[in-house]
């Protein structure tokens, strides 16, 4: 592994990660949570009603869940139904997680290390729940491998695709003066956008995840990368020539 303190007068200090799909390999358990949550709920696997709503869960990965929840259950007793499945939803997840079900991808923890080594705050986030993410972390080992870890309950409660924990971050952490001088990753639409709205400089998608190269450049990516270990080299390369343009295509 290598590693350098950044020489630029204005380095890309601050780094913004999603975890599922992008750090963490979780194996489809998004899915296989939701249809146990869905299920308590009454809607049965195989149904019409449970693959429209599975449908919008893959569309909408990167979310927030309990604003998939809200979406998914609105009307008549919606906030309970929403609030009860995501419960579930968490509870399924974290069973899983705890049965040992997800790994870190490959040269995702090489790449924070090498990342911090050069200077850089790395702060992880997600749209699950505290809870969740903290089982994930605990899992991983990665307790103590980021400064900062947030979800959307850390940043108001509005998680992706509005940009509050990627502003969270720049705020919590005050690794840069400028929003342009983050650089936020992740593996789906809603992680371009949230990068988008917040301002970062560099909103890198990975083909890691839930989403292809067009969803991710559709949505805003300026890069597009195999995985996050490649990430580093980027940062390093966009320190080199500068600010990118905000109005150039994305990079292959």
């Amino acid at each position: 592994m290598t590693s350098a303190t950044p020489t630029t007068a204005n380095p890309y200090s601050l780094v913004v990660l999603d975890m599922a799909g992008t750090t963490v390999a979780d194996g489809g358990l998004v899915e296989q949570a939701f249809s146990a949550a869905a299920q308590r709920l009454g809607v049965r696997p195989g149904s019409d009603e449970h693959a429209r709503q599975l449908a919008y869960v893959r569309a909408t990965m990167g979310e927030s869940k309990i604003s998939v929840f809200r979406h998914l259950f609105a009307g008549e007793g919606g906030e309970e139904k929403a609030q009860y499945a995501n419960t579930a939803f968490e509870e399924a997840y974290g069973e899983l997680v705890d049965g040992g079900r997800i790994a870190p991808l490959p040269g995702a923890r090489e790449a924070v290390e090498r990342l911090a080594a050069e200077g850089r705050t790395v702060v992880l986030t997600t749209g699950f729940a505290r809870t969740t993410q903290d089982a994930i972390l605990a899992a991983l080992g990665w307790q103590d491998l980021v400064p900062l870890t947030l979800c959307p309950a850390d940043a108001g409660g509005r998680g992706r695709p509005f940009p509050d924990m990627v502003l969270a971050a720049f705020l919590r952490t005050g690794a840069v003066d400028d929003v342009r001088r983050t650089v936020v990753a992740g593996d789906t639409s809603y992680d371009m956008l949230s990068g988008v709205r917040s301002g970062a400089g560099i909103v890198a998608g990975v083909l890691t995840g839930a989403h292809d190269k067009d969803q991710l450049t559709g949505h805003g990516a300026t890069h597009v990368l195999g995985s996050v270990a490649e990430l580093p080299d980027l940062i390093a390369r966009a320190e080199a020539v500068g600010l990118p343009d905000p109005v150039a295509g994305a990079e292959a």
